[in-house]
């Protein structure tokens, strides 16, 4: 087992967990089900293919080999954007319905609600089996399909892979990467940083998650999307104050990513 270390920042991120149709939401940090549907996209596979294992690796490994641990570096800000389509087009122009007709005029716009994390950063341990995390870390440094936080309105920034490969990537996370964060610790105590893990973390029991997602993809075709509950757990960690990456985080991140290349 093995695991690399993505930082995902950009200018907006959404990461939709239960929004369909008007509303659609996002969850405060990365889902699963986005994460896995990024790693597709990297590797050219269409939604019907998304989920599928991987034959051509040793021991067939599949998304279910996979576990994430996120930790939330900087939380952002959530904004909602009220938008609209179809508006102001001509009658041959408009919209149409299931049935294949023109919408009416009075019914030709939809409106949906769609929320957004602004100035949010996210670093997440990805660990699974050697080949098939070898595969993701070849396929994001040169992806097939574009990437997205979540939407694809939702680039990343770069670096992304500020890790490509670590026996240990969660101890990399509480002791080695740095901490992005818009505000700088007012003292060299301890800065305090959620995690958020997929299996119980130590101290933690197995029976009490502290909340559930709806975020394990079973099926990622858009006319059959489906989604299994699981569980997560939370915790507050101490990091150390020298981890903040300061003003110009790019300075820091270069430091070490270039520190692990030699």
């Amino acid at each position: 087992m093995s695991g690399l270390i993505l930082r995902l920042a950009g200018l907006q991120q959404s990461w939709g967990e239960r929004g369909v149709f008007r509303n659609r939401d996002t969850s405060a940090f990365p889902t699963r089900s986005a994460l896995i549907g990024m790693f597709a996209a990297a590797q050219g596979r269409t939604r019907e293919h998304a989920l599928d294992s991987y034959p051509h690796l040793p021991g067939t490994p599949s998304h279910h080999d996979l576990t994430f641990t996120i930790r939330i570096d900087d939380p952002g800000t959530r904004y909602r954007d009220f938008h609209t389509v179809g508006g102001g087009y001509l009658r041959e122009q408009q919209l149409h319905t299931a049935e294949g007709k023109r919408r009416p005029e009075k019914a030709s716009i939809l409106v949906s609600r769609r929320d957004y994390l602004t100035g949010a950063c996210f670093t997440v341990a990805v660990e699974g089996p050697d080949a098939l995390i070898a595969h993701i870390t070849d396929t994001l440094t040169a992806p097939h399909f574009g990437l997205f936080l979540g939407r694809r309105s939702c680039p990343p920034d770069e670096p992304l892979i500020i890790n490509a490969h670590t026996t240990d990537p969660v101890t990399e996370l509480r002791t080695r990467v740095p901490l992005t964060r818009a505000t700088p610790p007012r003292t060299t105590d301890p800065i305090s940083v959620t995690f958020v893990w997929e299996h119980p973390p130590p101290g933690a029991s197995p029976l009490y998650p502290d909340r559930e997602a709806v975020s394990e993809p079973a099926d990622l075709t858009t006319h059959a999307r489906r989604h299994l509950p699981r569980p997560l757990w939370l915790t507050t960690e101490h990091l150390p104050a020298s981890l903040y990456a300061g003003p110009r985080p790019l300075d820091a991140l270069t430091t070490y990513i270039l520190g692990d290349r030699a």
